[in-house]
């Protein structure tokens, strides 16, 4: 029904353009209207300049071309609508790369398809808005000569995720001279990505929330029996306990401590993880907030996530109150801290090795620039931060065949070549098989839709409108449960109450995700499931809320009741998320060889790394990775040189 809806809409679209054109004959005008648009004339230059309007990813992206003696002399593109730090470098980029062509058609940057693309209608509905012809502007035909160019630094950081900017301010900040080199056209990486927030423990914003959590912290003591052969969990178990205990005799504040956040990002990881990597993490987790803060990253707003005993989340919110996403929030505020420090910012500069010198030592890297240029960057320290490989498909299913035909919501940029470029000179790599999907992908977009929403409330039911798991349960075993429903789907279903305290569920309304109704039984309409089941469903799923306990399937996280209209659903299905395997590091973050040896000047931080979350991640935990271990990464990084 959707695709049918957006194609009668093109039809329309196009009937209406045609009689606005007619009409405009007929009252002796001669130039044709983009939609919407705004036309100028200066009779003594001879310029005119005309806007058009084309449909992006998050709304209407408009484009004014400015045309003066028959070459394009300026384009602005505007799209508010548009993801900071995704969408917003095609609405930069490519104005200025139509004026130096005299070309319309310029490439898509990489990462922003969709707003390229609506940038390039725009402007060509611009253009044919003044009575020209967008095909009239072939381009100069001249490319200016790539030069190679040799760069020294104290510090070189390879990829401009969170995990690479956070490195290159906290090894700017120790004074040290840092080139930052990103091989797509914008920062951001898969950071910028991330929809949830950062895992902190024992930090102020948790105290501002009443504790209510009783269930998770015992349910998690239970789950903890499991593992009761892994010393490391056991111990915990065993301090964790007695800390129960001592809180429930004097409840004052509210309880988590760093002992429990180990104890769940073990769990969650099967006990894989590497347990100092797992302790590094969490320690410096509330620091770590106080860091971002410093820096002009604040979040205060703590709530659940799957895998999580307490609320522990730190997400941003707006001037409202509402939750914002935190990668998308957080990117564009790193980076004006780079540009601040003066960081050295490489874009489109893709690194293809990394330099030693005769004991093995990382001394730079060589990179592949703009026009195929050959970039050299001398430096004293290496901090390796390019993500993982969960875009590159087929090294997905080399490591994890089962995951052959899946969706990705990774950045195009997350293909794995900082692993290969370390393991070219000896770096060891730890489990490379731990892949993890995430069960809420928008089954048309493959857009990631939060984890946020579940732990906000919202459940999830299928084909026959009926729950089926604890949507709160750690990722992998909501998405197995989802994949062995009818069509392997789901429905996130969410409420108005809902909606109106959360921007980002705003956003996937207005971006079309959704479906609505103003009951139950319309809401299953548009879904097309059973409207009885359905109704009953939620029902049952608001009287839990009530009574604080689900017998069904044991969820302990219940927020509000899905009970004000109009409610909502996304269908949604599991999509290859993260990569929990990579380079192996020390707490250091210093790169190991096959022998456990640090090899020497050489750093890595962040999704690019394995051991942090084993054989599965929480959500909320990969912020905290890039943030607490890009930290360690820069200041290292800078202790090196000196």
């Amino acid at each position: 029904m959707r695709n049918l809806w957006k194609n009668s809409r093109k039809a329309l679209a196009v009937v209406l353009a045609i009689v606005m054109t007619m009409g405009l004959a007929a009252c002796g005008g001669s130039q044709p209207a983009a939609s919407p648009s705004s036309e100028e004339s200066t009779a003594s230059t001879g310029a005119q300049s005309a806007t058009g309007t084309a449909k992006g990813f998050g709304g209407d992206v408009s484009v004014t071309v400015t045309v003066a003696d028959g070459k394009i002399t300026e384009v602005v593109a505007e799209g508010p609508g548009e993801t900071e730090g995704v969408g917003s470098a095609a609405l930069e980029q490519l104005p200025p790369k139509m004026v130096s062509g005299q070309t319309l058609d310029v490439d898509a940057i990489s990462g922003a398809t969709i707003t390229s693309k609506a940038v390039v209608e725009a402007a060509k509905a611009a253009v044919t808005a003044m009575g020209l012809d967008p095909a009239s502007f072939a381009g100069t035909g001249e490319t200016a000569a790539a030069e190679d160019q040799e760069i020294t630094a104290d510090v070189v950081v390879v990829g401009a995720g969170g995990a690479g900017m956070t490195a290159a301010i906290t090894a700017a900040k120790e004074g040290k001279q840092v080139v930052l080199v990103e091989s797509m056209a914008m920062v951001g990486g898969n950071s910028v990505r991330a929809t949830g927030g950062m895992n902190a423990a024992k930090t102020t914003a948790q105290d501002a929330n009443e504790f209510t959590e009783n269930a998770g912290v015992d349910k998690t003591l239970a789950s903890a029996a499991e593992y009761a052969s892994n010393e490391t969990i056991a111990a915990l178990t065993a301090t964790v306990t007695q800390q129960w205990v001592d809180y429930q005799a004097n409840p004052t504040g509210y309880f988590d401590s760093a002992e429990l956040f180990q104890l769940d990002t073990l769990i969650g990881g099967k006990g894989v993880n590497d347990p100092a990597l797992v302790a590094a993490l969490v320690n410096n987790s509330a620091d770590s907030i106080d860091w971002l803060k410093s820096i002009g990253i604040n979040l205060p707003s703590v709530g659940s996530f799957g895998g999580a005993s307490v609320k522990r989340i730190h997400r941003p919110v707006d001037a409202e109150g509402k939750t914002l996403s935190v990668g998308s929030y957080m990117i564009p505020i790193l980076e004006k801290n780079c540009k601040e420090l003066g960081i050295q910012l490489l874009l489109n500069t893709k690194a293809d090795s990394i330099l030693t010198d005769d004991t093995g030592a990382a001394v730079g890297i060589t990179a592949t620039g703009e026009g195929g240029a050959k970039v050299t960057v001398n430096a004293g320290s290496v901090v390796l931060a390019t993500g993982g490989f969960g875009a590159n498909l087929e090294m997905v299913t080399e490591y994890k065949p089962e995951l052959a035909g899946f969706a990705t919501t990774n950045a195009p940029g997350a293909q794995g070549d900082g692993i290969a470029m370390a393991q070219a000179i000896g770096a060891a790599t730890v489990d490379m098989d731990q892949i993890q999907i995430h069960p809420t992908v928008e089954v048309e977009t493959a857009a990631l839709i939060t984890e946020g929403l579940r732990g906000d409330g919202a459940i999830l039911v299928n084909a026959e409108g009926k729950r089926f798991c604890d949507e709160v349960g750690t990722r992998d075993a909501v998405s197995a449960a989802e994949i062995a429903q009818t069509g392997s789907y789901g429905w996130l279903v969410i409420d108005q109450k809902m909606v109106d305290a959360s921007s980002v569920i705003a956003g996937y309304i207005t971006k079309g995700y959704t479906v609505q109704g103003d009951t139950y039984e319309a809401l299953a309409e548009a879904m097309g499931v059973p409207a009885a089941d359905f109704a009953a469903t939620m029902e049952a799923w608001n009287g839990a809320v009530a009574a604080g306990k689900d017998e069904e399937f044991g969820r302990t996280s219940f927020a509000e009741a899905l009970d004000t209209a109009p409610y909502y659903a996304i269908k949604v299905s599991p999509g290859v998320h993260h990569t929990m395997g990579g380079l192996k590091i020390n707490t250091d973050t210093q790169v190991l060889n096959g022998e456990g040896a640090p090899i020497a000047n050489l750093y890595a931080a962040g999704e690019i790394t394995g051991g942090v979350h084993g054989a599965n991640r929480l959500g909320g935990n990969a912020v905290a990775d890039f943030v607490v271990f890009g930290r360690i990464a820069g200041a290292k990084a800078a202790e090196n040189v000196g």
